[in-house]
């Protein structure tokens, strides 16, 4: 069996913790761990290979979460198409005959043993060629989950829409109503005659994008082009709402989307205070606070039923009760791509950077480097830099010379000059990096080689 993995969430009720170019799924959150490190765990134990589908410039932050990537294989995606695109895709590359177990990667089930009991049960009905859904026994009447109204048990009546409060109410009440999870059971073959059937254009536009693709070793890339011309939809209104042949699977695993700040802070404090730095709580009640610094000293007074969230660059403060407006924010502040897409740390394959301060003529930054790893052989036309080694020795390549750059020594490049920085050693290369020139954003690299196929 087979894990389609999908990664494609920006996590954007979660702003500012999460960003487009660090969702949600791969914050280390719990125990250090991320969700996508948990669902990966997790579904191993039942699967014997994983196919992850994510954005292409996701692609290296997943590919530093895996452990062991000898069965782990990637679908990339040029742009969101959302799920009925990411699982035909993800379909097309594998064997007729495989089952296939799909996942959010943003997911966390903490009672693992029904949830294998659940699994059994779905493979049975996946080997009979049906399509197969987990639909979680609610606990209480929310407002943010699609429903599946079953029967018999294990037969759908009805895929029902994010309800209004006092139709969730009645929905809990009446018992036979389950919260639509995103999980999903069946066998390639038989997804594929069903999309045919019932989404023939998505299934062609898909075959064609699979076709055209570019497959390495290790993933599959779709062109830009091809992407663009699939229908956007829902594996549920593209497929499930159609076919007579869905089978749903009563689940209480201890599940959540983590999908708001509220449930996430259910994981953490459910109805105490909590805070992952040193805090003072002045009468104050059911506090969930959450800062990216851990020097950091937060006080709180005569406050009840709030979250604080405080990252280095944005801060967050909101009543517990009010957590799903946190996408109106991140809607109103998109266009910023500061706030919105980047941390002031932000990852690359080759290890990461923080801005420390970002100026009119110039910008300061802590740059890291991997063991083994490199930049780009690249130039600037706007700036010149001016590297200080902490930790590790540099070795700073300047239009065609080695240098090699120890703790407590300096190199100087020019604007135009042709560079790349390497760690050949074991540990961490560390500099300060400061940029000086009339124009410091980030478009301003000319990549002339690179190991990760960037531009």
């Amino acid at each position: 069996m087979t894990n389609i993995l999908l990664c494609g969430g920006s996590g954007t009720r979660l702003w500012p913790l999460s960003r487009t170019l660090m969702p949600k799924q791969f914050l280390k959150l719990f125990d250090d761990k991320s969700l996508f490190e948990l669902a990966l765990q997790r579904n191993s134990k039942f699967c014997s290979n994983t196919l992850i589908v994510c954005n292409e410039e996701q692609y290296f932050l997943a590919l530093d979460q895996i452990s062991n990537t000898s069965k782990t294989r990637f679908i990339l995606e040029p742009l969101a198409k959302n799920t009925a695109a990411a699982i035909t895709l993800a379909c097309l590359s594998l064997s007729k005959e495989e089952i296939v177990l799909i996942t959010p990667s943003d997911h966390l089930i903490k009672n693992e043993k029904v949830y294998q009991e659940a699994i059994a049960k779905a493979i049975e009905f996946a080997n009979n060629n049906y399509l197969v859904t987990f639909g979680i026994k609610p606990d209480n009447p929310h407002t943010g989950y699609g429903y599946i109204k079953s029967k018999n048990t294990y037969d759908v009546e009805a895929f029902i829409e994010k309800p209004n409060f006092k139709k969730a109410k009645e929905f809990l009440e009446g018992g036979s109503y389950l919260w639509n999870s995103g999980m999903f059971m069946f066998k390639v073959s038989f997804f594929l005659e069903q999309m045919q059937a019932y989404s023939k254009e998505i299934y062609d536009f898909c075959l064609k994008a699979h076709k055209n693709a570019l497959i390495q070793n290790d993933f599959i890339k779709i062109k830009s082009a091809d992407m663009e011309k699939i229908p956007e939809l829902s594996i549920d209104y593209a497929l499930m709402e159609k076919s007579n042949k869905v089978k749903v699977i009563p689940s209480d695993i201890s599940w959540s989307d983590v999908g708001s700040f509220e449930s996430l802070a259910k994981e953490f404090n459910n109805g105490n205070n909590y805070s992952n730095v040193n805090t003072k709580f002045l009468d104050s009640n059911n506090i969930f606070c959450y800062a990216s610094d851990q020097k950091k000293f937060i006080a709180t007074i005569d406050l009840d039923d709030i979250f604080i969230i405080d990252t280095q660059d944005a801060l967050l403060i909101s009543k517990k009760s009010s957590s799903q407006k946190v996408k109106q924010i991140y809607e109103a502040i998109q266009e910023n791509e500061n706030l919105s897409k980047n941390h002031l740390c932000t990852h690359r394959p080759w290890g990461s950077f923080t801005i420390l301060e970002d100026e009119k003529g110039y910008k300061i930054k802590r740059i890291e480097v991997k063991p083994g790893k490199r930049l780009s052989l690249q130039k600037h036309f706007h700036r010149n830099e001016h590297w200080i080694v902490l930790s590790g020795t540099a070795s700073v390549e300047i239009d065609g010379m080695e240098n090699l750059v120890r703790p407590n020594e300096s190199i100087y490049i020019k604007m135009g000059q042709k560079h790349r920085l390497s760690n050949y050693g074991k540990i961490p290369v560390v500099i300060i990096e400061a940029q000086v020139g009339e124009y410091t954003g980030e478009d301003d690299i000319v990549r002339l080689e690179d190991d990760y196929k960037r531009i």
